[in-house]
Formats: C-alpha cells, structure tokens, sequence
C-alpha cells in the first residue's frame, strides 16, 4: 500500500524567516479588540473621486491585461509628475515602469542586477523586506547601522563598500524612524558611490510625507544619482488606498531594460482598471502637494497626545510613523512590551527590533499615526495612563 502521509523533505529558502511581525501585531490587536497603530496603514478612506476614476475604467472596458509595463497614460502622468516635483524628465516609455506595489518592485530591482555572492549595503534598522530579498537572489547582505540618531553614518557605509558590492538599499522619508535625508546628505551619498558601479535603490514611498516645510531629497534630484538608481515609489501609500498594491519604478533605460526582463517573468502586469483611474487622478496635483500638511497634523496631534506621558518621543521629521522610547514604564524587551502594550492597554505598536537584525535601539517601538482623528484620541486616552 502507497504511504501518502509521508511529508515531502523541503530544503526552505528562507529559514529564518517566519510569520511576519507586522501579521503577527495586527492579528494580535483584533484578537484582543485593541486599536492597532501597528501596521502601516490607513484607517480612512481615499478621496470618492479616485474611486469613482477606477469605476470609470471599468465600465469603459479596461478590465484586460494592460501593456507589460504598464498603462502608457500612467507612466506619462508618472514621468510628468517627477519632473515638475524633482527636475529629472524620464522616458516614459523606457524608463518607467508600473508595478504590483512598492516590495514587489525593490525585490525586482534586486533580482535584475545582483548575482549569486554579490553585496549589496543594507541601512538597519530597515524595512524588513530587504534582506529576504537579497536572501532570495543569492546576494550578502552587508547592513550598516545608521547613527544613533537614525541618519546616515557615511564613514560606516564607505568601509562597508568593497569589490563585491553591487547596491544599496537607501529610504527616505524612514520607515521605522520618520527621519528624513536632507539635501547635504543626498550629496555625500553622490560623491561617496561616483567612483563605483554600485546601483542605488531609492525607496521613497513616503516622499509627500516631509514636514515642517523640509523638501524630499529625491535620487531623481540629483543627476549622479538618478543616473544608476532605481526610484521607487507607491501610489498605495500616497492615495490612501495601500490593499490595491500598485507603484512605480523610475530608472534610467538601461537599468528599466533589466528591471522589466524580471518583471515581466514575476507579476508581467498590473491591474488594468486601476492604473487608468490612477492616471486620470494625478491629472490634479492637489491631492499629494496637500499631503505634508495632511500628515504633518495627524503627526503634531499624536506627538502632542503623547508630551504628557511617560513615553520619550524621538523625532519624526517625515513618514507616517512615530518612535518613542518607554524606558520609563518598563524593562521588558521591546516584543515583550510590545504584546503587553497591546493586550493589557489595548494599544498595538511594532517592536524596532523587527527592522533590525542585531537590535542596538533597545527600548524603541514604533506607532503608526496615519489613522483618523478619532481613532488617534481613543488610543492616546490608552497610552497617556501609563
């Protein structure tokens, strides 16, 4: 008789990898019925007249597959959008690519150009992501801590540049930190990879989040830059609208001609009707030049919420994301404080330590602030008894 319960051997790819933190915390704060400030997300919903572009689509017939790199009206509204924001004017045709989100497009970014045993620099704390994503194309990762304060420590990145390295993985607005690259730093970071065929992959998904009048610091700024970088960005994270998974790369033609041979073979395309809603939304530009204000209130309500507690509030000068330490109310580590946090107060937040394989921010968790007011003020009643 067959044995049809043997299990199969199965050598993973990822071993260490398991349930992500992030599913983890949100499963746990609907599990206790707590306010979850945990995952990335908002709670509100996005502008009816971007909904209402997406039916529009849709009934006009846009429900096939839509060119491989995706709905040329996108990538022009996408071409023209960076120029008038960041003075760099990408081919639409052959440098813009339109992607299934914002992690599908950096791991293809990746798997276009790093080979088995190639490096490529990691910023930690980091999305977590990136280094699965070097794991899985057979690169090294070589993470570089940032400063104490979370900006770049350069000296530290340039000892971490050798013969191996193929790229680096640089985000600004940073998720977790909320610090924000200034202008000089962008420049330090060009001077620093001119001499190198290093590729830089800029991951600027909260690049409307900047605030208090500062300006993003684009790669598409700076020519040295723009011209081996792949730039990423999220339609998801600026419309409000983070379930429908749909961003976008900007990249030099010889770098989108690799990106799109990967492309094609992982996602091929992206969903049709969306995409033509989204070009026909971005013919107004109001929506995203509001956003710093926008999230810049959301930010000053939370902050000010918190000033009274017990919490050290670190800055945040971009993002939608808030760090503070809670020193002052426990020694727990910061997964530990984090459950307690979510099960005894009814609050969920995600613990630094997941961003960060080699922990050196203990006692740091991060709030995610992009909720409505509402939800805001029922969670800082919560957390300002502690």
């Amino acid at each position: 008789m067959t044995d049809h319960s043997r299990t199969l051997p199965v050598e993973s790819r990822l071993p260490q990898v398991g349930t992500t933190i992030f599913t983890v915390m949100s499963a746990l704060a609907q599990q206790c019925g707590a306010i979850n400030l945990g995952q990335g997300f908002p709670d509100f919903s996005c502008d009816p007249k971007l909904v209402d572009a997406v039916d529009a689509a849709m009934r006009a017939g846009f429900n096939q597959y839509p060119p491989m790199a995706g709905v040329p009206a996108l990538r022009q509204a996408v071409a023209d959008k960076i120029a008038a924001l960041y003075g760099r004017r990408y081919d639409p045709d052959a440098e813009v690519t339109i992607t299934a989100g914002a992690t599908q497009a950096i791991f293809t970014a990746l798997l276009a150009v790093v080979h088995p045993g190639d490096e490529v620099i990691v910023l930690t704390p980091c999305y977590d992501s990136y280094l699965p994503n070097i794991a899985l194309c057979g690169g090294v990762a070589r993470p570089v801590p940032l400063g104490a304060d979370f900006h770049p420590d350069f000296d530290a990145i340039a000892a971490a540049i050798g013969p191996r390295t193929r790229g680096i993985v640089v985000n600004t607005p940073h998720n977790p930190s909320g610090t924000v690259w200034s202008e000089a730093d962008m420049q330090r970071l060009d001077a620093l990879l001119a001499p190198t065929d290093v590729v830089l992959i800029a991951d600027e998904v909260y690049e409307h989040m900047v605030f208090d009048g500062a300006l993003h610091q684009s790669a598409s700024r700076f020519p040295g830059l723009a011209a081996r970088a792949f730039v990423v960005s999220s339609f998801g994270k600026t419309f409000h609208v983070t379930g429908w998974k749909v961003a976008s790369v900007a990249a030099p033609a010889a770098l989108t001609a690799e990106f799109r041979k990967v492309h094609q073979f992982n996602v091929f395309t992206v969903n049709t009707p969306m995409q033509h809603g989204l070009a026909a939304y971005l013919a107004d530009p109001a929506p995203y030049l509001g956003l710093p204000a926008f999230y810049q209130a959301k930010r000053d309500r939370f902050r000010a919420g918190l000033a009274a507690s017990r919490f050290e509030l670190l800055p945040c000068e971009g993002s939608y994301f808030q760090c503070v330490r809670y020193g002052a109310i426990g020694d727990r580590d910061d997964v530990s404080f984090c459950r307690w946090l979510t099960e005894q107060v009814g609050v969920a937040a995600i613990p630094l330590s997941a961003f960060e394989p080699d922990c050196r921010q203990r006692g740091v968790v991060r709030f995610c602030f992009a909720k409505q007011d509402a939800t805001l003020d029922a969670a800082l009643d919560r957390l300002a008894r502690l």
